[in-house]
């Protein structure tokens, strides 16, 4: 009898070295892992990431929450820190899942990194096996019309941490499969939360990443799992698939996914930066002022104009639904002439108003056939005396290392010191050196716990 999905991936996964990637590979998973901690700092001080602190402060433990100095669990430590890593909404992205792995996987990995010494060259396998177990699912699980309903992360990433997790702490295929069964037991998250702008969405990475360490653990103390928990009869392909037969995953057919993966250039949904770099591109150097534009067309995938509050235009009652909004993204890349955090800060700016309603947005069978190999888009603008502004981009526009770097050192000095993110930086590009991944997220803490004691003395 073939073996059980679970039972391949997992064999697969344990099977994993450092050995098997390329130098490319590598390099892409250090600068995922540089691009999450900037993100994390960054979203520090936002409500929700300040809230999953709190949280996990209630549990003490010898793990790390990024840039706070708290210790907390294990299973705490994950869960903060995957919740500010998604904070800002400009996590890594890999198209064909329509997921955010990177904020599951890494938190995971970090925080059983403080509980058992753990080799450089291991996390970095365990990394790129959790990207590649998320991306496969996911390909085989999601669609536009599954993403309507349920959160794409909050089903691919408890798979990918439980299988990344289970690859750290142990080569067994027995036991990678056990926390693989577990945590596909824990996937959940609905895709309500567009339409109301509310805070739900921040926290799926969390509970994901969480549920995953969770399941590793429970493998780890010999729990024995379904093996068909994936593809059996009640399985969970098998259960939202619709009666379709699972289709084959296998790990590494091919490319590794983690090559496929994304850094967004902007704080917006994924969806979003392609419409709004057509549209920049579109106006040039020499873009109209707003009150000459007529109108605005807009045409992308039909999974991105499907997808929750991407196709919206408001009244926009938080940060979130604005940067879930194609037609907001366009109208105010258009009215300030860039792409940023401060687009979203003005919900009800009266020009951008004024342009969205403008935007007409359509899904377009060419993008639709391209994607998630590619994800285009194309804006034409037609001003009042009748000249027409027109760009059509392929593909999105990802940063580039120099951006992500930049903005690493920017949120990791602001958040700790320039020279502690100097260090952290340096551990980052030596990982594969690293006796023990644990001092990353230690270098993190003491310096949190340096300021609070240089703070407290300069009130004092």
């Amino acid at each position: 009898m073939r073996p059980s999905l679970v039972r391949r991936i997992a064999t697969a996964a344990a099977g994993a070295r450092y050995e098997d990637f390329s130098p490319e590979v590598v390099a892409k998973l250090k600068l995922c892992l540089l691009d999450f901690l900037a993100c994390a700092f960054e979203a520090r001080d936002l409500p929700w990431s300040r809230r999953a602190a709190v949280m996990a402060a209630r549990e003490p433990g010898a793990a790390t929450v990024l840039a706070t100095g708290v210790g907390a669990t294990v299973e705490a430590a994950a869960f903060a820190n995957a919740v500010a890593g998604h904070g800002l909404v400009r996590e890594d992205m890999h198209a064909g899942s329509v997921s955010h792995l990177g904020v599951v996987v890494l938190p995971a990995l970090l925080a059983l990194s403080e509980r058992d010494t753990v080799h450089g060259c291991d996390f970095i396998a365990a990394a790129v096996v959790g990207y590649e177990a998320g991306a496969r699912f996911g390909r085989a699980l999601i669609t536009p019309d599954f993403a309507r309903f349920f959160r794409p992360t909050g089903f691919t990433g408890p798979i990918a941490a439980a299988c990344a997790g289970s690859r750290l702490v142990s080569c067994d295929p027995d036991l990678c499969a056990n926390a693989i069964a577990l945590a596909a037991n824990t996937a959940s998250g609905l895709n309500q939360w567009p339409h109301e702008g509310s805070d739900d969405m921040f926290f799926h990475p969390g509970f994901a990443a969480r549920n995953a360490v969770t399941a590793v653990a429970l493998a780890e103390l010999g729990v024995a799992a379904s093996d068909g928990a994936l593809d059996g009869p009640a399985g969970l392909l098998t259960a939202y698939l619709g009666g379709k037969p699972a289709p084959e995953i296998a790990l590494f057919d091919g490319a590794p996914e983690l090559l496929a993966v994304y850094n967004k250039p902007v704080p917006a949904c994924n969806f979003a930066q392609t419409p709004c770099q057509s549209a920049l591109a579109a106006v040039g150097r020499q873009p109209p002022a707003p009150d000459r534009i007529r109108a605005i067309r807009v045409a992308a995938s039909y999974a991105a104009v499907r997808y929750p509050g991407c196709d919206f235009s408001g009244p926009f009652r938080t940060r979130l639904q604005a940067k879930m909004s194609i037609q907001f993204g366009v109208a105010a890349a258009l009215r300030y002439g860039k792409v940023a955090e401060s687009n979203y800060a003005a919900l009800n700016d009266p020009e951008v108003m004024r342009l969205i309603g403008l935007v007409t947005l359509a899904a377009d069978d060419e993008f639709t056939a391209a994607f998630p190999a590619r994800q285009g888009a194309r804006v034409e603008i037609e001003t009042v005396d009748g000249a027409l502004l027109r760009q059509t981009l392929a593909d999105v526009v990802p940063a580039t290392e120099a951006q992500i770097r930049a903005r690493f050192r920017d949120a990791a000095g602001d958040a700790l010191s320039p020279s502690r993110a100097a260090k952290i930086e340096g551990f980052v590009e030596e990982l594969e050196r690293a006796p023990s991944v644990g001092a990353l997220p230690r270098l993190m803490a003491s310096a949190a716990l340096d300021r609070r004691t240089a703070n407290s003395q300069a009130r004092n």
